[in-house]
């Protein structure tokens, strides 16, 4: 390992020649350093750049001056990304989080890691910070085929244990202090609280393992969980965000029943500067690769798996879109949504759910007839998955395509619900739906009145 005091030492056309390809560690531990100095060469180019959700001051790097130079191959879209993408400038890999690793080893090859790191500890190692995702593979494969490994140490990184890479396999190492990007979440407004009451209420019992992400929802079910009391969860979650941290502090998370007395992620995010200081070194949670956090199998495995995620919409068959608002815009990601969908299905008293909005912030229904042409699906109708808005929760387990029909419209809001309805019966186009079915509870059907 050198250290490297210039970066532009390293950073240059000398060693990053045409045809690299760089594998770049994201999320809130994404090498902004680095790529400050990679979007300034402006005789860096003809190279690959693959990354999942880069973030940070990091504007230039998705330019489209700079995406003439740099082919950005962005496995889960953001903020910084969405232009490049929808604009052909940069390329979207539709990979599962858990796929990733599998495809770096035997197609996508990189021969460049960027990684952002924390350490050494005493015996050498350099934890990966607040993400992992695909990082360690990334790293393995480029030391294979001599490679070049350069890491970024931020003193503003936690060192988060579970992960980590050995000073022997980082060729160059860049020290900087910056603060890590942070994403703040809204205080849950009352649909939020609704469907938080729903999931709490009926699917998160004593000894359930969470998975969720961030945002309103989620800090909506921490508190929701918090008000009924259960006790003894357990954390298995690509996604480690504060809400999670309230339930460790409070002792409700102790991971009794889990394969591991500890908290498992491969992604950390925080809503506030000092957030991450709670990681630092933390043994309570430990960062795992996505092959390993996100894997089926290993999912499957947990008790009571409970993976709550959102989505952009979900149609009367039950089809659910969470990457695209379009066939062709990509608003984020496949992520790691199907493997905890059909992971937690699989687990003893398992539950995979879609919390979502009946309607988005300026009133359009979420709930439609028809998933838009041409979408990409993070979910099919045929995986089982409870979906569930402000106005109740569907389970479609054990149902025809008419009952999910007729479920699932009863999730919209009241004027989209009864036009939805109408169609149904008026038109005939569910296989005839018998006019019983306009009397009875849906089959499948919570309401919130009734929680």
């Amino acid at each position: 390992m050198k250290k490297i005091l210039n970066p532009e030492e390293i950073i240059n056309s000398h060693i990053i020649t045409p045809g690299t390809r760089i594998y770049c560690s994201g999320n809130a531990a994404t090498p902004q350093f680095l790529l400050k100095y990679i979007c300034e060469d402006t005789s860096i180019k003809d190279i690959e750049m693959l990354g999942v959700l880069l973030l940070g001051e990091i504007d230039e790097l998705f330019s489209e001056e700079t995406c003439s130079r740099i082919t950005h191959r962005v496995i889960f879209n953001g903020p910084h990304s969405r232009q490049a993408v929808n604009n052909g400038w940069a390329k979207y890999q539709l990979l599962h989080l858990s796929d990733i690793p599998r495809q770096l080893k035997g197609y996508l090859k990189p021969d460049m890691v960027f990684v952002s790191v924390s350490g050494p500890d005493n015996g050498g190692n350099f934890s990966l910070g607040t993400s992992v995702e695909g990082v360690l593979a990334a790293v393995q494969i480029a030391k294979e085929n001599n490679g070049i490994v350069i890491a970024e140490r931020n003193a503003r990184m936690p060192f988060v244990m579970g992960s980590t890479i050995h000073e022997k396999v980082i060729d160059y190492l860049v020290d900087c202090d910056y603060d890590l990007p942070i994403s703040p979440v809204k205080k849950p407004d009352d649909r939020s609280k609704r469907i938080a009451d729903l999931i709490a209420q009926l699917y998160i019992h004593d000894g359930s393992t969470l998975q969720y992400g961030i945002g309103e929802v989620p800090e909506a079910v921490t508190n929701s969980i918090i008000d009924k009391g259960v006790k003894d969860l357990g954390i298995r979650t690509e996604l480690f965000a504060d809400a999670m941290v309230k339930l460790v502090e409070k002792g409700i998370v102790t991971n009794k029943y889990t394969n591991n007395h500890f908290s498992i992620a491969t992604l950390f995010l925080s809503g506030n500067r000092g957030g991450y200081n709670w990681f630092d070194y933390n043994s309570s949670v430990q960062s795992r690769p996505s092959d390993q956090t996100n894997s089926i199998l290993n999912i499957a495995n947990q008790p009571k798996m409970v993976a709550v995620n959102s989505a952009i919409g979900v149609d009367l068959h039950g089809n659910i879109w969470a990457d695209s608002l379009y066939a062709r815009q990509i608003y984020s990601g496949v992520g790691g949504q199907s493997d905890f969908l059909r992971g937690a299905y699989l687990s003893n008293g398992g539950i995979p759910i879609i919390a979502m909005k009946s309607t988005t912030r300026k009133g359009v229904s979420k709930i439609m007839d028809q998933c838009p042409k041409g979408i990409t699906t993070t979910a099919i109708a045929a995986d089982p998955v409870i979906i569930v808005t402000e106005y109740g929760a569907f389970d479609p387990r054990g149902l025809s395509i008419t009952e999910h029909a007729i479920g699932i419209a009863h999730l919209a809001e009241p004027e989209t619900k009864e036009k939805l309805l109408k169609d149904i019966f008026d038109r005939g186009v569910f296989l005839k739906p018998s006019k019983r079915f306009q009397k009875d509870k849906p089959k499948g059907f919570f309401p919130y009145e009734r929680l």
